[in-house]
């Protein structure tokens, strides 16, 4: 009965609704549009406040419903048939562009997205359609001002959702106004000239597989060509809309801009990443907006500053502070975020358009920008470019990208360094490298901590133009009977029998009763190292445990303080290290010194060099740099490449005569130190305060010597941080107990193998006593945590409330002073290397 009473309801309904016609209908509406300006006389009456709105909107229902009758079958209705005949698009477009009545600009923008939104049918292939889209396109960029923007912004984002369904769109909406007007023979002419020059030119390979007939064929030409005339002045075009969008006082607007343009290029395939390159000049226009943003930071940005300054992403923009925390905040933060939204250009683009815009940004803004600054010789100058361009690499993620700023850097050189090959080394990477060892304090942690950030990038040309190249021929082993792999055990025993360090002034200096106080350890190696002919990995840590002799020991003072504190954070950084280097196709063992082409004389290259002096002049330095120095060497000590290990951390490495190692580095550098200990009053309790107050848990007291006691607890620190990155290196089943030295180094190893992550380091602490008067928050491992931001897959920072952690509130107005504490004996000089001393690393 109810379904009987329904189907009545709904004949009566059907018998009184009035047959209308479509058409006819659409007619009247337009008519009534046209009619407006005929009769009008207020010329000054918004269009608003007139029918102008609701007539276009029963146009745009009228060509839904329209699509929607079922006798269609998808042919276009009369209704759409009238509107691409009568050049209805075109009309509006030109009275949207008069902005007669006033607002007439919204009313178009509007009712054309409507149109692209809400009819399915493909449009945009019609020239009566996509021709007056792009001149509105032009209108936006004219004299649209920002009361249309959000009209605007949802005309745009309807083009883009049709290119996104059909990337061929993309060639149609970004032709000029010659294409559309040449005539048929002119574009015949191009084609020919192209196809003739298709082996000699790289643009024309491309242009030569995609160029067509007819009126929507694009332009291919090369950027010098006719064609392209235009790309001595602005074009204005979909790319340059968004672009100018991308900027919005609006977030949303600029979020929602930048989203479209990083989905153009996201779908654009070859022909289309072409037509990107020539026609919309897209890597132009990003890279001169990029210029422009870094030019606008301001002078009075302070280094220190800008090295804080947390990461930016594109997609969450800081919100406007009220208050700036520092001159020139806002346009970093600005800058910043387009280098994010840049990198993220790259990292999505085809190769093609992905090459060329990287290019793009390393000719305007690395060689055009950057360069000259970091060549300067102002001192500030240098510190704010250096700054700039750590946070930039910090920033990058995109390879193609990454490998522009790489080269930009380091260069390309692949060959072995050589003391004389001065005058042929990359100028700007010798210029960096030199700046680590410069007379400003500053500016070497500055440029350290560029390094560091570098070696932390996925790309094989860092550590290879670095360090490995100079490695790769083993000509720092001493080529006797035996290499290191087939040393036989009783070698080393008898090296370690002889008198020596006992005899050699250089360890005691005129002190008979000083010794090394080292606990005893057994001088033979393990059978199972014997019968193997190999150095067990305890062993090697014992080595670096051992290295610091007790009198210059706090550890044992201090709870928590062993090196096993330092083992989760270097079993992290090494796991992650291993994933960047996983692709480069390193060996497993070192290559066999017979293959080994024997040369004169070995140098370790220009990085290494200066960083060994460096760690040679660790107890006269302020204690910032020597956080800022060893830290880079444990990040180089962490590479899995066998002979990056054994010349970083194998003490038992028989070096070449003239040679010097990491650990030959550190022995002299202990022998330097028990000469000065006779020097200082009470040095274990003075050794033990400075500890303390570094660590944040001892009040600020004054005393002589300070920098050499900070020295000193950081060569302590840096010892256990390698005697835990050699832990970290060697399987599980290789590693035995370390012995004898530190008691508390076996204690938590079976937490530290089940991932404990309660201790995370004593040298974290060590920055509370020089929040207030050091240059730069620089401690072990978490290098980007203090420098303000750090990648979404970096590693685990501080303990909340540990002293690390509150250093780092306090680094920015701290930093700011120029005060630097003069060192305790300025005469002192770091030792040179000596050959009679080249293998005291076997103790």
């Amino acid at each position: 009965m109810f379904s009987r009473l329904s189907a009545l309801l709904q004949q009566a309904v059907e018998t009184r609704e009035p047959n209308i016609d479509l058409l006819e209908a659409f007619t009247e509406h337009w008519k009534g549009i046209t009619s407006y300006y005929i009769e009008t006389t207020d010329e000054n009456r918004p269009a608003q406040k007139t029918d102008i709105p609701w007539r276009l909107k029963q146009m745009l229902d009228i060509l839904v419903y329209e699509e929607k009758q079922p006798q269609l079958d998808g042919e276009a209705g009369p209704c759409m048939e009238y509107l691409l005949q009568h050049k209805i698009l075109e009309t509006l477009g030109t009275l949207g562009k008069a902005e007669y009545p006033p607002g007439m600009k919204q009313q178009v923008l509007l009712f054309f997205s409507r149109v692209l939104e809400q009819v399915q049918r493909p449009l945009l292939h019609y020239i009566n359609v996509h021709r007056p889209v792009q001149k509105l396109i032009r209108l936006d960029g004219d004299s649209l001002g920002p009361s249309a923007e959000k009209e605007e912004s949802q005309f745009l984002s309807a083009v883009c959702t049709k290119i996104k369904h059909d990337p061929s769109l993309l060639t149609h909406i970004l032709e000029g106004t010659k294409l559309l007007t040449s005539n048929k023979n002119a574009r015949q002419a191009r084609h020919n000239s192209l196809e003739e020059t298709q082996k000699e030119d790289l643009h024309s390979s491309y242009a030569s597989g995609f160029v067509s007939a007819g009126d929507s064929a694009p332009c291919t030409e090369l950027p010098d060509s006719d064609c392209s005339g235009s790309s001595t002045r602005t074009e204005k075009n979909l790319i340059s809309a968004l672009l100018r969008l991308c900027f919005s006082k609006k977030i949303r607007l600029a979020l929602k801009a930048r989203e479209n343009l990083l989905l153009l290029v996201i779908v654009a395939q070859q022909r289309e990443a072409i037509q990107l390159v020539e026609a919309s000049r897209l890597s132009h226009s990003v890279t001169e907006k990029l210029c422009e943003l870094y030019s606008a930071v301001p002078d009075s940005a302070h280094p220190t500053d800008i090295s804080t300054v947390e990461r930016v992403g594109w997609r969450s923009p800081p919100p406007p502070d009220d208050e700036e925390v520092f001159p020139g905040k806002e346009a970093l933060d600005t800058f910043m975020l387009w280098v994010d939204f840049c990198d993220h250009l790259v990292k999505e683009a085809h190769p093609l358009l992905a090459s060329v815009l990287s290019k793009s940004i390393s000719d305007r803004l690395f060689y055009g920008l950057l360069q000259p600054q970091l060549l300067q010789m102002s001192e500030y100058g240098i510190l704010t470019s250096t700054a700039v361009i750590t946070a930039v690499v910090r920033q990058i993620t995109a390879p193609a990208l990454l490998e522009e700023v790489v080269f930009f850097l380091l260069g390309s050189e692949r060959r072995r360094e050589a003391h004389t090959d001065s005058h042929h080394r990359h100028p700007l990477r010798g210029q960096l490298i030199e700046h680590c060892n410069h007379l400003s304090d500053e500016i070497s942690i500055a440029t350290l901590r560029l390094f560091e950030v570098l070696l932390r990038k996925p790309h094989e040309q860092i550590v290879y133009n670095l360090v490995l190249r100079n490695l790769e021929g083993r000509t720092y082993m001493a080529r006797g009977i035996h290499g290191p792999e087939e040393r036989s055990p009783v070698d080393c025993d008898q090296f370690e029998s002889t008198e020596e360090f006992e005899e050699d002034p250089y360890f005691i200096d005129g002190f008979p009763e000083l010794r090394f106080a080292v606990p005893k350890m057994s001088p033979q190696l393990p059978a199972q190292a014997k019968s193997s002919g190999k150095v067990e990995a305890n062993q090697i840590v014992n080595s670096f445990l051992c290295l610091v002799p007790d009198e210059a020991k706090t550890s044992q003072h201090l709870p928590e303080a062993g090196y096993d504190t330092y083992v989760h954070d270097a079993l992290e950084l090494f796991q992650e290290c291993c994933s960047n280097v996983g692709s480069w196709g390193w060996p497993q063992t070192p290559q066999p010194l017979d293959t080994c082409i024997p040369e004169a004389e070995f140098y370790e290259g220009h990085f290494l060099n200066v960083l060994f002096d460096r760690m040679a002049g660790i107890l006269d330095q302020p204690y910032e740099l020597n956080l800022q120095v060893t830290s880079v060497l444990s990040k180089l000590a962490l590479f899995p490449h066998p002979h990056m290990h054994e010349y970083l951390l194998d003490p038992y490495t028989n070096l070449a005569p003239g040679c010097r190692s990491l650990f030959s580095v550190l022995v002299r550098v202990i022998a330097d130190l028990m000469q000065r200990i006779q020097r200082v009053s009470q040095f274990p309790a003075k050794l033990l305060l400075v500890r303390r107050q570094l660590m944040g848990s001892s009040s600020e007291e004054q005393t002589d010597h300070m920098i050499l006691l900070k020295g000193v607890v950081v060569l302590e620190e840096f010892c256990k941080e390698l005697a835990a990155v050699a832990f970290v290196k060697f399987p599980p089943e290789e590693m035995g107990y370390p012995e004898a030295c530190n008691a508390e180094a076996r204690e938590d190893q079976s937490s530290v193998a089940d991932g404990d992550t309660t201790q995370m380091g004593v040298r974290k602490g060590m920055l509370h006593a020089e929040a207030r008067d050091g240059t730069t928050c620089k401690g072990r491992r978490e290098d980007a945590h203090c420098e303000g931001g750090r990648d979404d897959k970096s590693l685990t920072g501080p303990k909340k409330g540990s002293p690390r952690t509150r250093a780092k509130e306090s680094e920015s107005s701290r930093a700011r002073k120029d005060t630097k504490k003069t060192t305790d004996n300025p005469n002192a000089q770091a030792r040179t290397d000596t050959p009679d001393t080249e293998h005291r690393e076997n103790t």
